[in-house]
Parts: structure tokens; sequence; C-alpha cells
């Protein structure tokens, strides 16, 4: 039996991440389904988390650094009156409250002082480098620094569902959010501790929930349709960048890494096809279109 041509297989997979599998779990199972080495993924999810995962294949892995910087959506449970150490339900127990007397409203009130432009400080338990260390390095040394705070952008922040003491979050936020930071400083502000109970991602930039699929059903799609029936053009996420067309001799001086020269306005970052129409990779417009990432798609 022949085996299939993955020569093709170039873009973005929208994937809804198990609960207890982390992202590079998810990578390395793609690897094997989809038979291509060159997999990544952008915005990790915790392993307890669950949602979508965008996982990029071949030459979308050039832009994965853009999906990085995008937005994204969550629906986060908070357990009020229970704080652990890496807030959420996953740690220690640091302490238990009573948080009988918190009412929907009360939460309300204080949600406010959370939307907008905050300063974050990240938790122990995250993958962020001080000093050459992880921070989940030092927090399983029992280790406890300082971390410098982090400026975020919270763009919604709403009550979906109230059970006490478990409240709902709709979290729309910028890049470099934690939620459970969140969770944690909202429990903080009530006075009764919180920790982040559930989490699923409903969005990651471009990529939805409501469009996303299990590894079971990629694996299954994988053997009964083409790919392009299957994954995302990979410049689908810098769809946002105003595009230029290259003619024939301007593409060979593009793949040849040099400065091509044309008049674009405004200035600034562009997608960049050749014309047939073909993605061919990312420019940025001073004097000219100098070549920032070059891609050679099949």
């Amino acid at each position: 039996m022949s085996r299939p041509d993955v020569s093709n297989r170039h873009g973005y997979l929208a994937l809804d991440k198990p609960s207890g599998w982390t992202s590079h779990d998810v990578v390395a199972r793609v690897r094997r389904i989809v038979g291509v080495r060159r997999v990544g993924h952008a915005g990790t999810l915790d392993p307890a988390a669950t949602g979508v995962l965008p996982i990029a294949v071949g030459t979308a892995t050039r832009t994965v650094e853009y999906l990085a910087e995008a937005s994204k959506t969550y629906l986060a449970n908070v357990t009020l009156g229970i704080e652990t150490d890496s807030y959420d339900a996953e740690g220690n127990l640091v302490s238990q409250t009573d948080a009988s007397h918190i009412t929907q409203d009360v939460v309300e009130e204080h949600l406010a002082a959370f939307r907008g432009p905050i300063s974050q400080i990240p938790p122990m338990h995250s993958a962020i480098h001080v000093n050459g260390q992880r921070l989940y390095d030092l927090a399983r040394q029992g280790k406890t620094i300082d971390r410098a705070p982090r400026q975020i952008t919270i763009h919604c922040l709403d009550i979906q569902a109230w059970r006490p003491p478990v409240v709902t979050l709709l979290v729309d936020c910028s890049k470099g959010t934690y939620v459970r930071s969140l969770a944690h400083d909202l429990g903080g502000a009530l006075g009764v501790g919180g920790v982040l109970s559930s989490l699923v991602r409903t969005r990651s930039g471009p990529f939805h929930l409501r469009e996303a699929m299990t590894l079971e059903v990629l694996e299954q799609r994988i053997g009964d349709q083409p790919w392009s029936a299957i994954a995302y053009h990979p410049d689908v996420v810098v769809k946002h960048l105003p595009a230029t067309t290259l003619s024939a001799d301007q593409s060979r001086r593009w793949h040849m890494g040099q400065t091509v020269e044309m008049e674009l306005t405004p200035s600034g970052t562009y997608r960049v096809y050749d014309e047939t129409g073909t993605w061919v990779g990312i420019g940025f417009v001073e004097v000219g279109l100098k070549p920032v990432k070059v891609v050679n798609t099949p």
C-alpha cells in the first residue's frame, strides 16, 4: 500500500483540546496523524483546560508568532472561598473561607475593576522565564519569588452563570492574560479567595470552538477528506494585514530575499502574494518591500 502524499499539508487545524492533555501532547499526536514533522501551536492551554487549540502545520508555522499576538475568549468557572498555590483546582490548598455571604451583585460590582487595561502579576505556576528558570520549576521546589506585573487588557468580563460559590465568567482578553490570576485576584478583592475550577477556551484569534474538531475526528477526516477541507490556509492568521501582489520579476527578487521596489501606502507589515495568487510570505514596507518571511508554498 502506497503512503499518502503529505507534501501539500500546510495550514492551521482548529482542535478541541481534551482535558488532561498538554498542548505539546496534542502537537505530538497531530504529527503522527498528519504525517508531517513540522507542527507547532500558539497559545498554550493548561492540561486541565479544554477548548480551541490552533495547530500550525508545515509553512503555517511561519506565522505562529502573529497568532500569539491575538486576543482570546474563555468561559471560566471561579470557585469562591478557596485559595490554592497554583490559583486553580489542581494546586495545594492554601486557605478556605466561608463565602456564603457573597452575592451575584457583589461579584458584579467588583468585576468593574478588572475590565479594560489592568496590571496583572503572573502566577508562580507558569512557564515564564525569570533569570533563566521557568517559574513553575521554582514553584515545584517550594520557592516563591517576586514577579513583575504585566500590562494586559480585559476587553469583556461578564457573569454567565451564578451557582454559589461558583461564578461562570465570559472573559475576552489580550495576549499574556492568565485567567488563573484573574480568578485569584477577584477572590482576593472579594475577601474570600478564589480559584479557577475549570476553563474552556472558546476562541483563539480567528479560530472558534464551534469549528474545532477533536483528535479522533481529525484522524477520521484525514483518511476520508482532502486536506483543503480539513485545514485553514496558512495565511488565515494574518488576514488582518493589508495585502500586495508581486509581478513575476518582483517574485524572483522576493524569493532571493531582495527588497522589492514598489510604492505602497501606508508603510508597515504586508502579506504578500505572487501573480498566481499564491501566498509567498510577509514583508515590511518602508523604502520598498523588504522580505520578513519568505515562504515557498508547493
